[in-house]
């Protein structure tokens, strides 16, 4: 069918079917990829356009019931990098665009609300995004609303356009204040391509793919015919297991001695065994992504069906089979002990308590499914692009699977539409590897949101127990705890997220004497991946939570408690390493009058049908990777004194770019340097150091240590003797080195067989308060308002650190209140699987900074991604206690488990 569409203002003639999605027209046939397709069932609103004067999802609007003659707006039509529109000024003002993905929708949903009402109040947004279904997964949404109600102030007149332009400060520094980052112009303008956006740009040749992948959780495969599948139109190759020249296996990397698996556990294509549910078996090449869906069903794989172990309690039954044969489902075992044994301080205690809690699998769901595509280069080099934030840690362990060498291969960071994790792990690095191999051709494959929730990791589901023993006036005197990891069928970085256990079960108190056992579990479930927090938040919520439950037994104010026991000079942390730096009492001392007076509101705002509490919880993180964490980046001088950074500071959408920019801009300042004359070449393997993988919270801690190295390397080069700098020119007639590799390692080491060492320089610390609402006839736990008292040492870039705290603490409510992946089919998309939309997040959220400057960070600053997820949840679970009675020990506290406490 033909239709002429108006779009931005211009006439545009389009030939589609009539079952062609309306997103798919706007992106494929008329360029405009700021249309974006998330979840592509109209849950996420990021493809969002007005249609006729209406906002609509696009990704579920066919053409046929597109009227010839309508009016499309897109954000193209809204405003450009060279005419920004005040809502996209805002946005880069308020750091609305983090990730950047889900940026286009809510900003073309504001200009449709503006534009029928143009002075609404901050629920009427609120309302606006709900009914509209706009979600972020990145911001925690505050600084969404905060943008829209600056630019509807500058749009009725009321403020100028200036008021939303950063202003460089007199002295130049852009350290510590709010500099919008680098990508943030492409950004809200749709014009940052992410990997679906590539993909439309490939070259003509370019084979599409469609995954092959298991319907079952566990099988012996007998046989996979893929004879009528190459048949079918337009199919190039069907690649199987025999078309991998390597190994056919991912490495994890193991470095535990003790572990009793070897790592490469986790096959490319399954050759042998289907491990868990959405397990890739082929991979279908055809000329286009609809030819190679068709051919997907023609493929014949006999398989013969085995026990499904999806809990870790299944799989360490007796009558279990060997899930991987030759390795036990209870493949490593983490031990604790610090202090004197734990049986004579039991006995002696005045008071014991002790609690059994669960923390579930929580889904990461960015709104951008996973995407990647490789090629062959002019000489010979494989690139794979996709959205891993571990580039060289991928390269290295796919390498030996696909049978290439690493020197000859490359992986890239395309710009990245959110992670939080998941993409720790390889997902289809591997994949588009070998299907790239195989048929010699440019691959590319594209995950939707189902294969996106069903084939990427997810948090492990751990099982904790704690028992506490304390005097009768609160002083900790032990701690006991066992826990246990279901880490699904691969072991990548399970014995580390075990080792969290060890080390943050307790943390933020000094407990003297501490025995403790930990494993992890081999299941048939969804595979283990990091995600924000990585072990920190399966580990606080039983301690935090048990601290509440002392403090009631003691007949003491938990926060009281909490006061009484945290970090001081003297106190060491679990593993027995002396803390950094002993901000926690002073943190304390900042929430103590806001947590009285929002006791004091609960009180007087509680009714029969509604009641109302508050809730403490410390956080505690490390920030780095265990040990001594190394990371490299390289800085060079440009001959028109222009300074390039080259780095693989992994993106999650964190703001990697702002993050270098800001660190190398303070080292450079010698050279009085303006932020646009520092150029960042970002995320390539084949022309940036390895920085190492961006989590742990480690990258400000660790890359910017590297970055800061390799700029004052420069700087020092560029010296003259009489306090000034050499030029560029200057430079090489006196042949000194252009380019200065920067390093980084961490003053810190490995925790023992027992727990105990100094595994982080820098540690990230929260002290978090919140305040819920429940309803007594449903159980619906509604969270007010959240605050957060944050050391994470000295800022870098409060735009950034703002949005990664709302972002946390929207992440923890999910963690505590809706978010899990437990039922394959039920919460296989973003509704089921809980996600929290804009009104199941406080607009009313504080955060007050201690910035204790950090020894060994670069310019003071530690971390601060995973700590604002590490204590949302024990927050929100004591205040639901001290609303209504009700004490949640198992996540997520859906109503009719609160609802089910009530009536008990």
């Amino acid at each position: 069918m033909k239709k002429t569409l108006m779009v931005n203002g211009v006439s545009r003639m389009v030939v589609a079917k009539s079952t062609d999605l309306l997103a798919d027209v706007l992106r494929k046939s008329l360029g405009l990829t700021s249309v974006k397709v998330g979840c592509g069932q109209g849950q996420c609103g990021s493809c969002s356009i007005i249609l006729d004067g209406k906002l609509i999802r696009s990704c579920t609007r066919k053409m046929g019931r597109v009227p010839e003659g309508a009016v499309v707006t897109t954000l193209e039509g809204i405003g450009t990098p060279g005419n920004l529109h005040p809502i996209q000024m805002a946005w880069m003002a308020y750091g609305g665009a983090q990730c950047g993905f889900c940026t286009p929708g809510f900003i073309v949903s504001t200009y449709a609300l503006l534009e029928t009402n143009p002075n609404p109040t901050r629920m009427e947004v609120r309302d606006w995004f709900q009914k509209y279904r706009n979600v972020c997964r990145c911001t925690g949404y505050k600084p969404l609303v905060d943008a829209v109600m600056a630019a509807a102030e500058v749009m009725r007149g009321e403020a100028p356009l200036s008021d939303l332009e950063f202003k460089i400060p007199e002295d130049g520094r852009i350290w510590g204040t709010k500099y919008p980052r680098p990508s943030a112009v492409a950004k809200v303008t749709g014009t940052w391509d992410f990997g679906a956006d590539l993909g439309l740009k490939l070259p003509d040749d370019t084979l599409h793919c469609a995954l092959v992948q298991a319907e079952v959780s566990h099988a012996n495969i007998k046989s996979i015919d893929v004879t009528e599948a190459e048949k079918m139109p337009g199919v190039y190759k069907v690649v199987t297991h025999k078309d991998v020249k390597g190994k056919n296996r991912i490495t994890g990397l193991i470095t535990f001695p003790t572990n009793k698996g070897d790592g490469w556990d986790r096959p490319i294509l399954c050759d042998e065994k289907v491990f868990q549910y959405g397990d890739a078996i082929a991979i279908v090449c055809a000329d286009t992504e609809d030819h190679a869906h068709d051919a997907v069903a023609k493929v014949k794989v006999e398989l013969e069906q085995l026990p499904e172990y999806m809990s870790a309690q299944a799989a360490m039954a007796d009558d279990a089979i060997e899930i991987h044969p030759g390795t036990p489902n209870v493949y490593y075992i983490q031990n604790v002990a610090k202090g004197e044994d734990t049986k004579p301080v039991f006995d002696a205690a005045d008071v014991v308590i002790e609690g059994d809690y669960y923390t579930q699998r929580q889904p990461h769901m960015p709104i951008e499914p996973d995407v990647g595509f490789a090629y062959t280069d002019e000489n010979g080099k494989l690139f794979i692009h996709s959205k891993s934030i571990g580039v060289h840690l991928h390269m290295y362990m796919i390498a030996p699977g696909l049978g290439v060498e690493p020197e000859n291969m490359a992986l890239v960071q395309n710009p990245t539409g959110g992670t939080f994790g998941y993409k720790f792990s390889p997902t289809m690095e591997a994949l588009v590897g070998a299907a790239s191999l195989a048929t010699g051709r440019p691959v590319f494959l594209r995950y939707n949101w189902h294969q996106q929730q069903t084939y990427t990791g997810k948090r492990s589901p751990q099982f904790t127990t704690v028992r506490m023993a304390a005097t009768n006036d609160g002083q900790l005197l032990g701690m006991e705890t066992d826990w246990t990891v279901d880490h699904g069928p691969y072991s990548e970085f399970g014995d580390l997220l075990t080792l969290r256990g060890a080390q943050f079960i307790g943390a933020g108190y000094n407990i003297p004497s501490i025995r403790g056992e930990g494993r992890t579990v081999c299941t048939n479930h969804c595979w283990g991946a990091a995600f924000r927090g990585y072990g920190g938040p399966e580990a606080e919520f039983p301690s935090e939570v048990l601290m509440d439950e002392l403090a009631e037994k003691l007949g003491m104010d938990p926060l009281e408690l909490r006061y009484k026991n945290v970090y001081r000079k003297g106190s060491t942390t679990p593993t027995g390493q002396d803390p950094e730096v002993y901000s926690l009492p002073e943190m304390l001392d900042i929430a103590r009058p806001k947590y009285e007076e929002a006791k004091k509101k609960a009180a007087a705002n509680s009714t029969a049908e509604v009641k109302r509490g508050v809730g403490l919880a410390l956080g505690i993180y490390g920030s780095g990777l265990d040990g001594p964490d190394t990371a490299e980046v390289d800085a060079e001088l440009n001959a028109d004194g222009s300074v390039t950074i080259y780095s693989c500071w992994g993106d999650h959408g964190q703001g990697a770019d702002m993050g270098t920019l800001g660190t190398a801009h303070e080292a450079l300042r010698p050279l009085n340097i303006a932020p646009d004359r520092i150029h960042l070449v970002m995320g390539d393997t084949s022309l940036a150091p390895n920085a190492g993988p961006a989590g742990g919270s480690r990258s400000q801690v660790m890359v910017g240590g590297a970055t800061k190295n390799a700029c004052e390397q420069l700087v020092a080069a560029m010296k003259k003797a009489d306090g000034s700098f050499r030029t560029y020119d200057e430079m090489t007639a006196e042949s000194l080195e252009l380019r200065y590799n920067g390093k980084f390692t961490a003053p810190a080491n490995d925790c023992d067989a027992n727990g105990q060492g100094n595994p982080f320089c820098c540690y990230m610390y929260g002290v978090f308060l919140a305040e819920v609402a429940v309803e007594v006839a449903t159980g619906k736990t509604t969270v007010e308002k959240m605050t957060m008292v944050a050391d994470i040492g000295v800022v870098n870039n409060f735009l950034l650190v703002d949005g990664q705290i709302y972002g946390g603490l929207a992440q923890g409510i999910g963690l505590a209140l809706s978010e899990d992946y437990e039922d394959i089919k039920k919460h296989s998309t973003m509704a089921g699987a809980g996600i929290p939309y804009i009104k199941d997040i406080p607009d009313d959220m504080e955060i007050v900074y201690v910035e204790s400057p950090r020894p060994d960070g670069p310019f003071g600053a530690s971390g601060v991604g995973e700590v604002p997820l590490c204590g949302p949840h024990p927050a929100i679970i004591n205040a639901i206690y001290n609303a209504c009675g009700v004490r949640i020990r198992e996540l997520p506290a859906y109503p009719e488990k609160v609802l089910a406490g009530l009536k008990g």
